[in-house]
């Protein structure tokens, strides 16, 4: 893509719209081959930014969803231990002998998402999302540095796997803890922020099409001002759209009608919030005429 409004255009093409701070940290990323690092709140379509990138691109889309307690063995590869043991039992058998070499080889070795980037031979690049990086441990992240540094992985038996092109790496984060700085050293990085009213209307009518209009539009004014009220839980607009979307199925056209109320658990997620956020709703219902 040959600018930032290429790579928005191409976005917009697959019902992803994008801000001109969104579009030139994809087309930097994209042109300087540097992973990308995305915060933000939940919900504001930090995942669905690399699931569309890779619709754009045609390519496939790898996912390494990150959790506390994520391994090398589960992230990068491991060793297909089952097999290592039956061709032990094999050469038992034929009363020959194996050495590390014969069972630390590329025939035994499991590729998990990392490594399956790194060895992508397809014409395009994948993009490789590792997705909530901040719920990984903080010794999860120093695994990270070689691969996003030089788009490469070392395995002690075999050497080091390097991409013939760099996948396109985009990390996301929902700031539940600080990053080390080293991983932030080796990332272009861009906050993604609620989008402007005009932007949220947009993206809610490509989501939902059978939403009313006017349902649309009082449904993003209303929850972008509840995420100004103090939430435990903010509604992004993940939330906003199934909020209209729960109230275009039972054909509900606007915030006044008597089961509006009953939806709201698509954008509270705490009994606390709840209570807000009907409270909200309650007050302009009273302030409709």
């Amino acid at each position: 893509m040959k600018d930032a409004q290429a790579v928005r255009d191409r976005l917009d093409a697959v019902d992803y719209l994008v801000d001109d701070g969104l579009a030139m940290a994809l087309f930097l990323a994209l042109r300087l081959g540097r992973p990308l690092l995305l915060e933000g709140e939940p919900g504001v379509g930090k995942t669905a930014a690399a699931k569309a990138l890779a619709r754009a691109l045609e390519t496939p889309l790898i996912r390494l969803q990150c959790y506390e307690g994520l391994t090398a063995g589960e992230a990068l590869y491991e060793w297909n231990h089952q097999r290592q043991l039956l061709a032990i039992r094999l050469a038992e058998a034929q009363d020959t002998r194996l050495t590390d070499a014969d069972l630390f080889s590329a025939e035994f070795l499991q590729e998990r998402p990392i490594l399956r980037a790194v060895r992508h031979r397809g014409p395009v690049p994948p993009v490789l999302l590792i997705d909530e990086i901040d719920r990984a441990d903080d010794e999860f992240e120093a695994l990270l540095f070689e691969f996003l540094g030089e788009a490469g992985i070392t395995i002690p038996e075999l050497g080091t796997f390097t991409a013939r092109t760099p996948p396109v790496v985009v990390l996301t984060s929902n700031r539940s803890r600080e990053l080390h700085d080293a991983l932030r050293r080796r990332c272009l990085y861009h906050w993604i922020d609620f989008p402007a009213p005009a932007r949220a209307v947009e993206i809610v009518r490509r989501a939902v099409p059978g939403a009313t209009e006017p349902l649309i539009h009082t449904a993003v004014q209303f929850v972008g001002g509840v995420r100004d009220r103090d939430l435990e839980k903010p509604p992004g607009m993940a939330e906003a759209i199934d909020w209209v979307a729960a109230l275009s199925v039972l054909g509900i056209a606007d915030l006044v009608a008597d089961d509006v109320a009953r939806t709201i658990g698509t954008i509270a997620k705490t009994p606390d919030d709840r209570a807000v956020v009907a409270a909200a709703l309650y007050a302009y219902q009273e302030s409709q005429p």
